[in-house]
């Protein structure tokens, strides 16, 4: 070894040791309890209520491709809740509630997949309405978040269709410390990956397994390689 080692080793420790004898301390951002982590636990102090509004921008001028007859949406379902539960996520497989309102509009089973989570303590409320079968009215409902379930999901079938529908998963309706208001979001259409069926009325195609859910691609939903939504959703507070 060379005798000029020792002496740069014997200085670089002496360095650090004097570091840590002045306390010095890694990047605020790598701290738990840093100024990262203060803003992700900054939420309101009370509960709030939104008005829910959902209106169809599906029609058959926007959606040319084999717009159906008797073009509707299924009544609307979702809930407030936390980041442990969702209604749906892309990448992710149907439970059996999301596909049964893909394919055939019913709140049923999904309604009680809420209630479950209401139950656990992941949701707080379930919210619903009828379906909309004239596009120039919308569907309202209202709901409630609280600080420990500040997000909103809602869903709805795109029908008719083989396992279409639309909706937003995880809303997050807190944002610095407050609640936002308005907040308003369009909505294309997915893709339950509970049936293989490839256009509006197409026989029942069940597939097993299930695919994972993902956005809508088929030209009915693309337009000149643009993807056209469907719906939009507008979330207002009202207390």
């Amino acid at each position: 070894m060379r005798p000029t080692t020792l002496p740069h080793l014997f200085v670089s420790l002496t360095l650090a040791g004097s570091a840590a004898a002045c306390g010095k301390e890694a990047p605020p951002s790598s701290q738990p309890g840093g100024p990262a982590a203060a803003a992700r636990q900054a939420m309101p102090t009370g509960p709030a209520e939104y008005r829910i509004v959902v209106k169809s921008t599906w029609t058959r001028r926007t959606h040319p491709f084999e717009y159906p007859s008797g073009a509707h949406f299924s009544g609307l379902i979702g809930a407030s809740h936390n980041a442990t539960y969702s209604i749906f996520a892309v990448g992710r497989r149907p439970t059996p509630g999301l596909e049964n309102l893909s394919e055939e509009g019913k709140h049923s089973p999904l309604d009680a997949e809420i209630r479950a989570a209401i139950s656990a303590g992941n949701a707080l409320e379930l919210f619903e309405t009828g379906g909309l079968k004239n596009f120039k009215d919308s569907m309202v409902a209202t709901v409630r978040v609280d600080p420990a379930h500040p997000m909103v999901s809602v869903v709805n079938m795109v029908a008719p269709s083989p396992d279409w529908f639309t909706g937003a998963s995880s809303v997050n309706l807190a944002e610095n410390g407050a609640w936002v208001s308005p907040k308003t979001l369009v909505l294309p259409a997915y893709d339950s990956g509970g049936d293989d069926g490839r256009t509006y009325k197409a026989p029942n195609r069940n597939t097993n397994p299930k695919k994972p859910t993902s956005r809508a691609t088929t030209r009915h939903f693309v337009v000149k390689g643009k993807v056209r939504a469907v719906a939009t959703l507008v979330l207002t507070r009202q207390s």
